[in-house]
């Protein structure tokens, strides 16, 4: 249980960390209040990732 735990902990604080430096992107910050605009940014800003990873 505390081999998961710890798993568990590192992934976790991966994921606060990504959305903690999303917040902090002006192109979300201006898509907020746009209602679904997030979600469109958020699909660009995806795609992009996995074109990078694609290479």
């Amino acid at each position: 249980k505390e081999e998961h735990n710890r798993s568990h902990r590192k992934v976790r604080a991966r994921v606060e960390h990504t959305f903690a430096r999303l917040k902090t992107w002006k192109i979300l910050r201006d898509c907020r209040p746009k209602g679904d605009g997030v979600h469109h940014a958020m699909l660009g800003i995806a795609r992009l990732h996995n074109h990078t990873l694609a290479g």
